[in-house]
């Protein structure tokens, strides 16, 4: 039987603004996109997809809702700290989560939560 799932491929953030929101991801993922058009903006991150996504003509922002991810980072507050610079504000400081592993998450301009994540025991398999 073949995987049914084969691992986390694209995340989307949704912004009122697709060139505010494509600046602001470009300088907080130190990366220029790879696709670059009105409807979408896409970011390769580490072999993942980042999205941004703009908000239809009248489209209430989803909010926060239950859903986070977490981006892998070598250094949890210099990761932190970065993004609060370019001003994402803090939704949950960097904490121990058991073991080595730490989080954070932070609010992006939008509300959108980006999250965090120093966990060297995750290996990411082909």
């Amino acid at each position: 039987m073949a995987k049914r799932f084969a691992g986390l491929r694209t995340v989307i953030y949704r912004v009122p603004d697709i060139a505010a929101g494509k600046e602001w991801y470009r300088k907080a993922f130190n990366t220029d996109p790879y696709f670059d058009e009105p409807f979408y903006v896409g970011f390769e991150i580490g072999g993942y997809e980042l999205g941004v996504h703009p908000l239809a003509a009248g489209e209430a922002h989803p909010g926060t809702g239950a859903v986070e991810t977490y981006w892998g980072v070598e250094d949890i507050r210099e990761a932190y700290n970065y993004l609060l610079s370019l001003g994402a504000t803090t939704h949950e400081a960097p904490r121990n989560v058991g073991g080595p592993i730490e989080t954070a998450t932070v609010t992006d301009p939008w509300g959108n939560i980006i999250g965090l994540i120093y966990n060297p025991l995750f290996e990411v398999k082909p």
